[in-house]
């Protein structure tokens, strides 16, 4: 992992979106745009468009495991995410190739649901997850309905939000990003150390084209962690980028658009 390279090297593993919005095309387009040399592990592939998932084929965990064995083993990263991990077996062979490889910056995107409402993680997951990975988090970045579920109580408030992330913190990550972006008024993300509590704010930005949001904001926390950011400052920048990216979002097929991957923001 320390091997120096000329360019900043991040690793998302995560599943495929046919439709490019969300999932390892995001990830991929995301690291781009941050100047940054983007690897990936493919856990999933979706048949996905704007409408919604039409059908989930999950890779066996021993190929998951090859693939991570493969990059990991050769080219290397300076920082990875994880995003749909989707059954218990592909989340614990995902944690002990992370753990052998010593990754250590690692940003944990819970997916659980897709923007369509799709479930994305199989029943019985969720304690694999908190279990096997959320341990080798330096963040994680649940919003409401995954910061709910893994803190099992109800986050709908700010006051809830910092319950729940301190109920996370407690799992074993280093850092809890709980993303308020389904509030009421401008969208307020609450950063949790383990001691000090800090608000990100933005103006929210009226657009039904919000696809792939979640999977881009970890990825640019990621490419920031790769390029050498502290944490705080890889979310502050993630936060701006993604904030802009929404802005300039569009109409991509029937149903949720995507966001502007491609834009300049420093």
């Amino acid at each position: 992992m320390s091997r120096h390279a000329p360019i900043a090297r991040a690793l998302t593993i995560a599943g495929s979106d046919s439709g490019g919005g969300a999932g390892i095309q995001a990830d991929l387009k995301t690291f781009t745009a941050f100047r940054v040399y983007g690897a990936s592990v493919l856990t999933a592939i979706t048949a996905q468009n704007s409408v919604g998932v039409q059908g989930v084929v999950n890779l066996a965990p021993e190929f998951v495991a090859r693939q991570l064995d493969a990059v990991l083993g050769d080219i290397g990263a300076d920082a990875a995410k994880t995003g749909m991990l989707s059954t218990a077996p592909i989340i614990r062979a995902v944690a002990e190739r992370l753990h052998a490889h010593g990754v250590q910056r690692l940003v944990v995107d819970p997916v659980m649901i897709a923007k369509s409402g799709d479930s994305l993680l199989e029943p019985g997951a969720r304690a694999a997850l908190v279990e096997a990975i959320l341990p080798l988090a330096l963040v994680v970045t649940p919003n409401l309905h995954e910061a709910a579920a893994l803190a099992e109580c109800p986050v709908g408030a700010v006051e809830e939000m910092e319950a729940a992330a301190r109920r996370i913190h407690a799992l074993g990550p280093a850092w809890v990003l709980v993303k308020g972006g389904h509030l009421k008024g401008d969208p307020l993300d609450l950063l949790f150390d383990g001691r000090t509590v800090s608000r990100l704010t933005a103006e929210r930005v009226s657009t039904p084209h919000t696809h792939g949001t979640g999977c881009t904001y970890a990825a640019a926390i990621t490419a920031g962690l790769a390029r050498g950011a502290s944490v705080p400052d890889a979310v502050a920048e993630a936060k701006r980028y993604v904030t802009a990216a929404i802005r300039a979002g569009f109409a991509l097929g029937r149903g949720v658009g995507s966001l502007r991957h491609f834009i300049e923001t420093w």
